[in-house]
């Protein structure tokens, strides 16, 4: 196993949207092929087809294209394998693996009623199982694997260590139903081996799956992927995430506006460490990564520690680069785009806005200065600060302003002196400034603001505030 290239597989059910476990669980597979320069694959688990639609399909595709989390060849459709899954469970018929069981849905029910009653397994044994060929009658029928009845099974996980399973526990699975179609037991562990996949890293729900799928791959022969069984996310109370937590679906952080490095930065430290690390790039995480360092028990969501890793991972992101992803979330949310001049401000603004803003809309709201456009219409806070005495040194600071080289100490010096005749310090004239610059009384420095927009614009919105 050790000598074949590493492949992962992340196996979404298009039942619903990426949830945040969802995206975290991809996320894993991905860190660990991309550092081990292996693959990773989707597949699409779509044999649910009452409940699988196109839509699902396309927003968990769409929801790992926005973390970044690129997949090696097309996604396979799970459905599309059928014949195949019908093979192997007719060459366990052939092997003597699998039986065929003519017990109906009634009898199995029937037995079910009664071991409740009696206080016994419900552990259906068919009692088909050993009955030859030539008694078989011309009926339906399912077929089932053949479940080892005594001792136990060992296996190793990667997370959780050797776990143990007791044979007698194990059900002769149905692989096969009465109608012809495959169960979804089978369907993984085929796709998994013509798959190539070597480590199965998924939730420690499907703990319990591992050992049904197990009798598949010794039936078969088959060689066995590396398990690992991720704890679950709890929310901040300690129970599973739910939508009482707030978010979890990974659309829904897109449209809040977090950065998507940022949230693969957090999603990778939720369950997994790297020494006391917090805050580190894509090549880090992928240079890190190891089965090792994933925890035992469920990690819990933090807003505030998400929020915290977003705000550095935008201060350190190119200005470019932001400005593209921030477009990319006002058409994910069907934001009105920034036109061309509202851009190129955007960018011209970044260095003094990214530093501080944790999330998308937090970094707008701060750019409001430069996406807005003249006469600025201050808001009703910011416009109380406006008042006709502070107009007034505002009117001796214009002119001033106009004969000023533009540079961040000579604008300091301006208008420090201009406060200073009036007998007022610099720090008073900063509300007067904001709502005349951004109509907001939270906005960047002043004089930032005044080194983006210009001479020009600088001096035409203090005319406009001055009258």
């Amino acid at each position: 196993m050790s000598d074949k290239p590493v492949v992962t597989r992340f196996a979404p059910s298009p039942t619903g949207a990426l949830h945040i476990g969802g995206a975290r669980t991809a996320l894993f597979n991905w860190l660990y092929a991309r550092g081990r320069d292996g693959k990773f694959v989707l597949r699409i688990e779509d044999t649910d087809k009452a409940r699988s639609t196109d839509e699902n399909t396309q927003a968990i595709l769409d929801g790992l294209t926005w973390l970044g989390l690129d997949w090696d060849g097309e996604p396979v459709s799970q459905a599309s394998r059928v014949d195949r899954h019908v093979e192997v469970a007719q060459q366990m018929l052939a092997d003597g693996t699998a039986f065929k069981c003519f017990a109906t849905q009634e009898e199995i029910e029937a037995f079910r009623e009664d071991a409740r009653e009696n206080k016994t397994s419900t552990l259906y044994r068919s009692p088909w199982r050993n009955v030859a060929e030539t008694d078989h009658p011309d009926l339906p029928f399912a077929v089932r694997v053949k479940a080892p009845r005594d001792g136990s099974t060992t296996l190793h996980d990667e997370v959780q260590g050797d776990v143990t399973w007791s044979n007698d526990q194990l059900d002769d699975m149905i692989i096969l139903r009465s109608d012809g179609t495959p169960v979804y037991m089978l369907a993984v562990v085929v796709d998994d081996h013509d798959m190539g996949v070597t480590h199965v890293i998924r939730g420690d729900d499907h703990l319990a799956n591992a050992f049904r799928q197990n009798m598949i791959y010794d039936a078969m022969g088959w060689d066995k992927p590396v398990l690992a069984h991720i704890p679950l996310i709890f929310g901040p109370d300690g129970k599973k995430l739910s939508k009482r937590h707030g978010a979890t679906g990974a659309a829904e952080y897109q449209a809040m506006g977090y950065p998507a490095a940022g949230m693969r930065n957090y999603l990778a430290r939720l369950g997994w460490s790297h020494g006391d690390d917090e805050f580190f790039s894509d090549a880090q995480a992928q240079d890190w990564f190891d089965l090792s360092g994933i925890g035992k028990s469920p990690s819990r969501f933090d807003f505030k520690k998400l929020e915290n890793i977003c705000g550095q991972h935008n201060a350190v992101t190119d200005d470019a680069a932001l400005l593209h992803e921030i477009q990319a979330f006002l058409a994910a949310t069907d934001a009105t785009p920034l036109n061309e001049q509202q851009s190129d401000g955007l960018l011209a603004a970044m260095p003094s806005l990214k530093e501080r803003a944790k999330t998308f809309p937090e970094l707008l709201e701060k750019a409001h200065f430069v996406l807005t456009s003249r006469p600025i219409v201050p808001d009703e806070k910011a416009a109380k600060s406006l008042d006709d005495v502070h107009k007034g040194i505002l009117r001796e600071l214009t002119p001033q302003l106009q004969n000023a080289t533009w540079t961040r100490d000579d604008l300091e010096g301006v208008v420090s002196s201009v406060a200073a005749a009036n007998e007022t310090k610099l720090g008073k004239l900063a509300g007067p400034l904001r709502a005349v610059f951004a109509g907001r009384a939270v906005s960047p420095s002043v004089f930032d603001m005044m080194l983006v927009l210009g001479k020009d614009e600088t001096v035409a919105r203090l005319k406009d505030a001055t009258g």
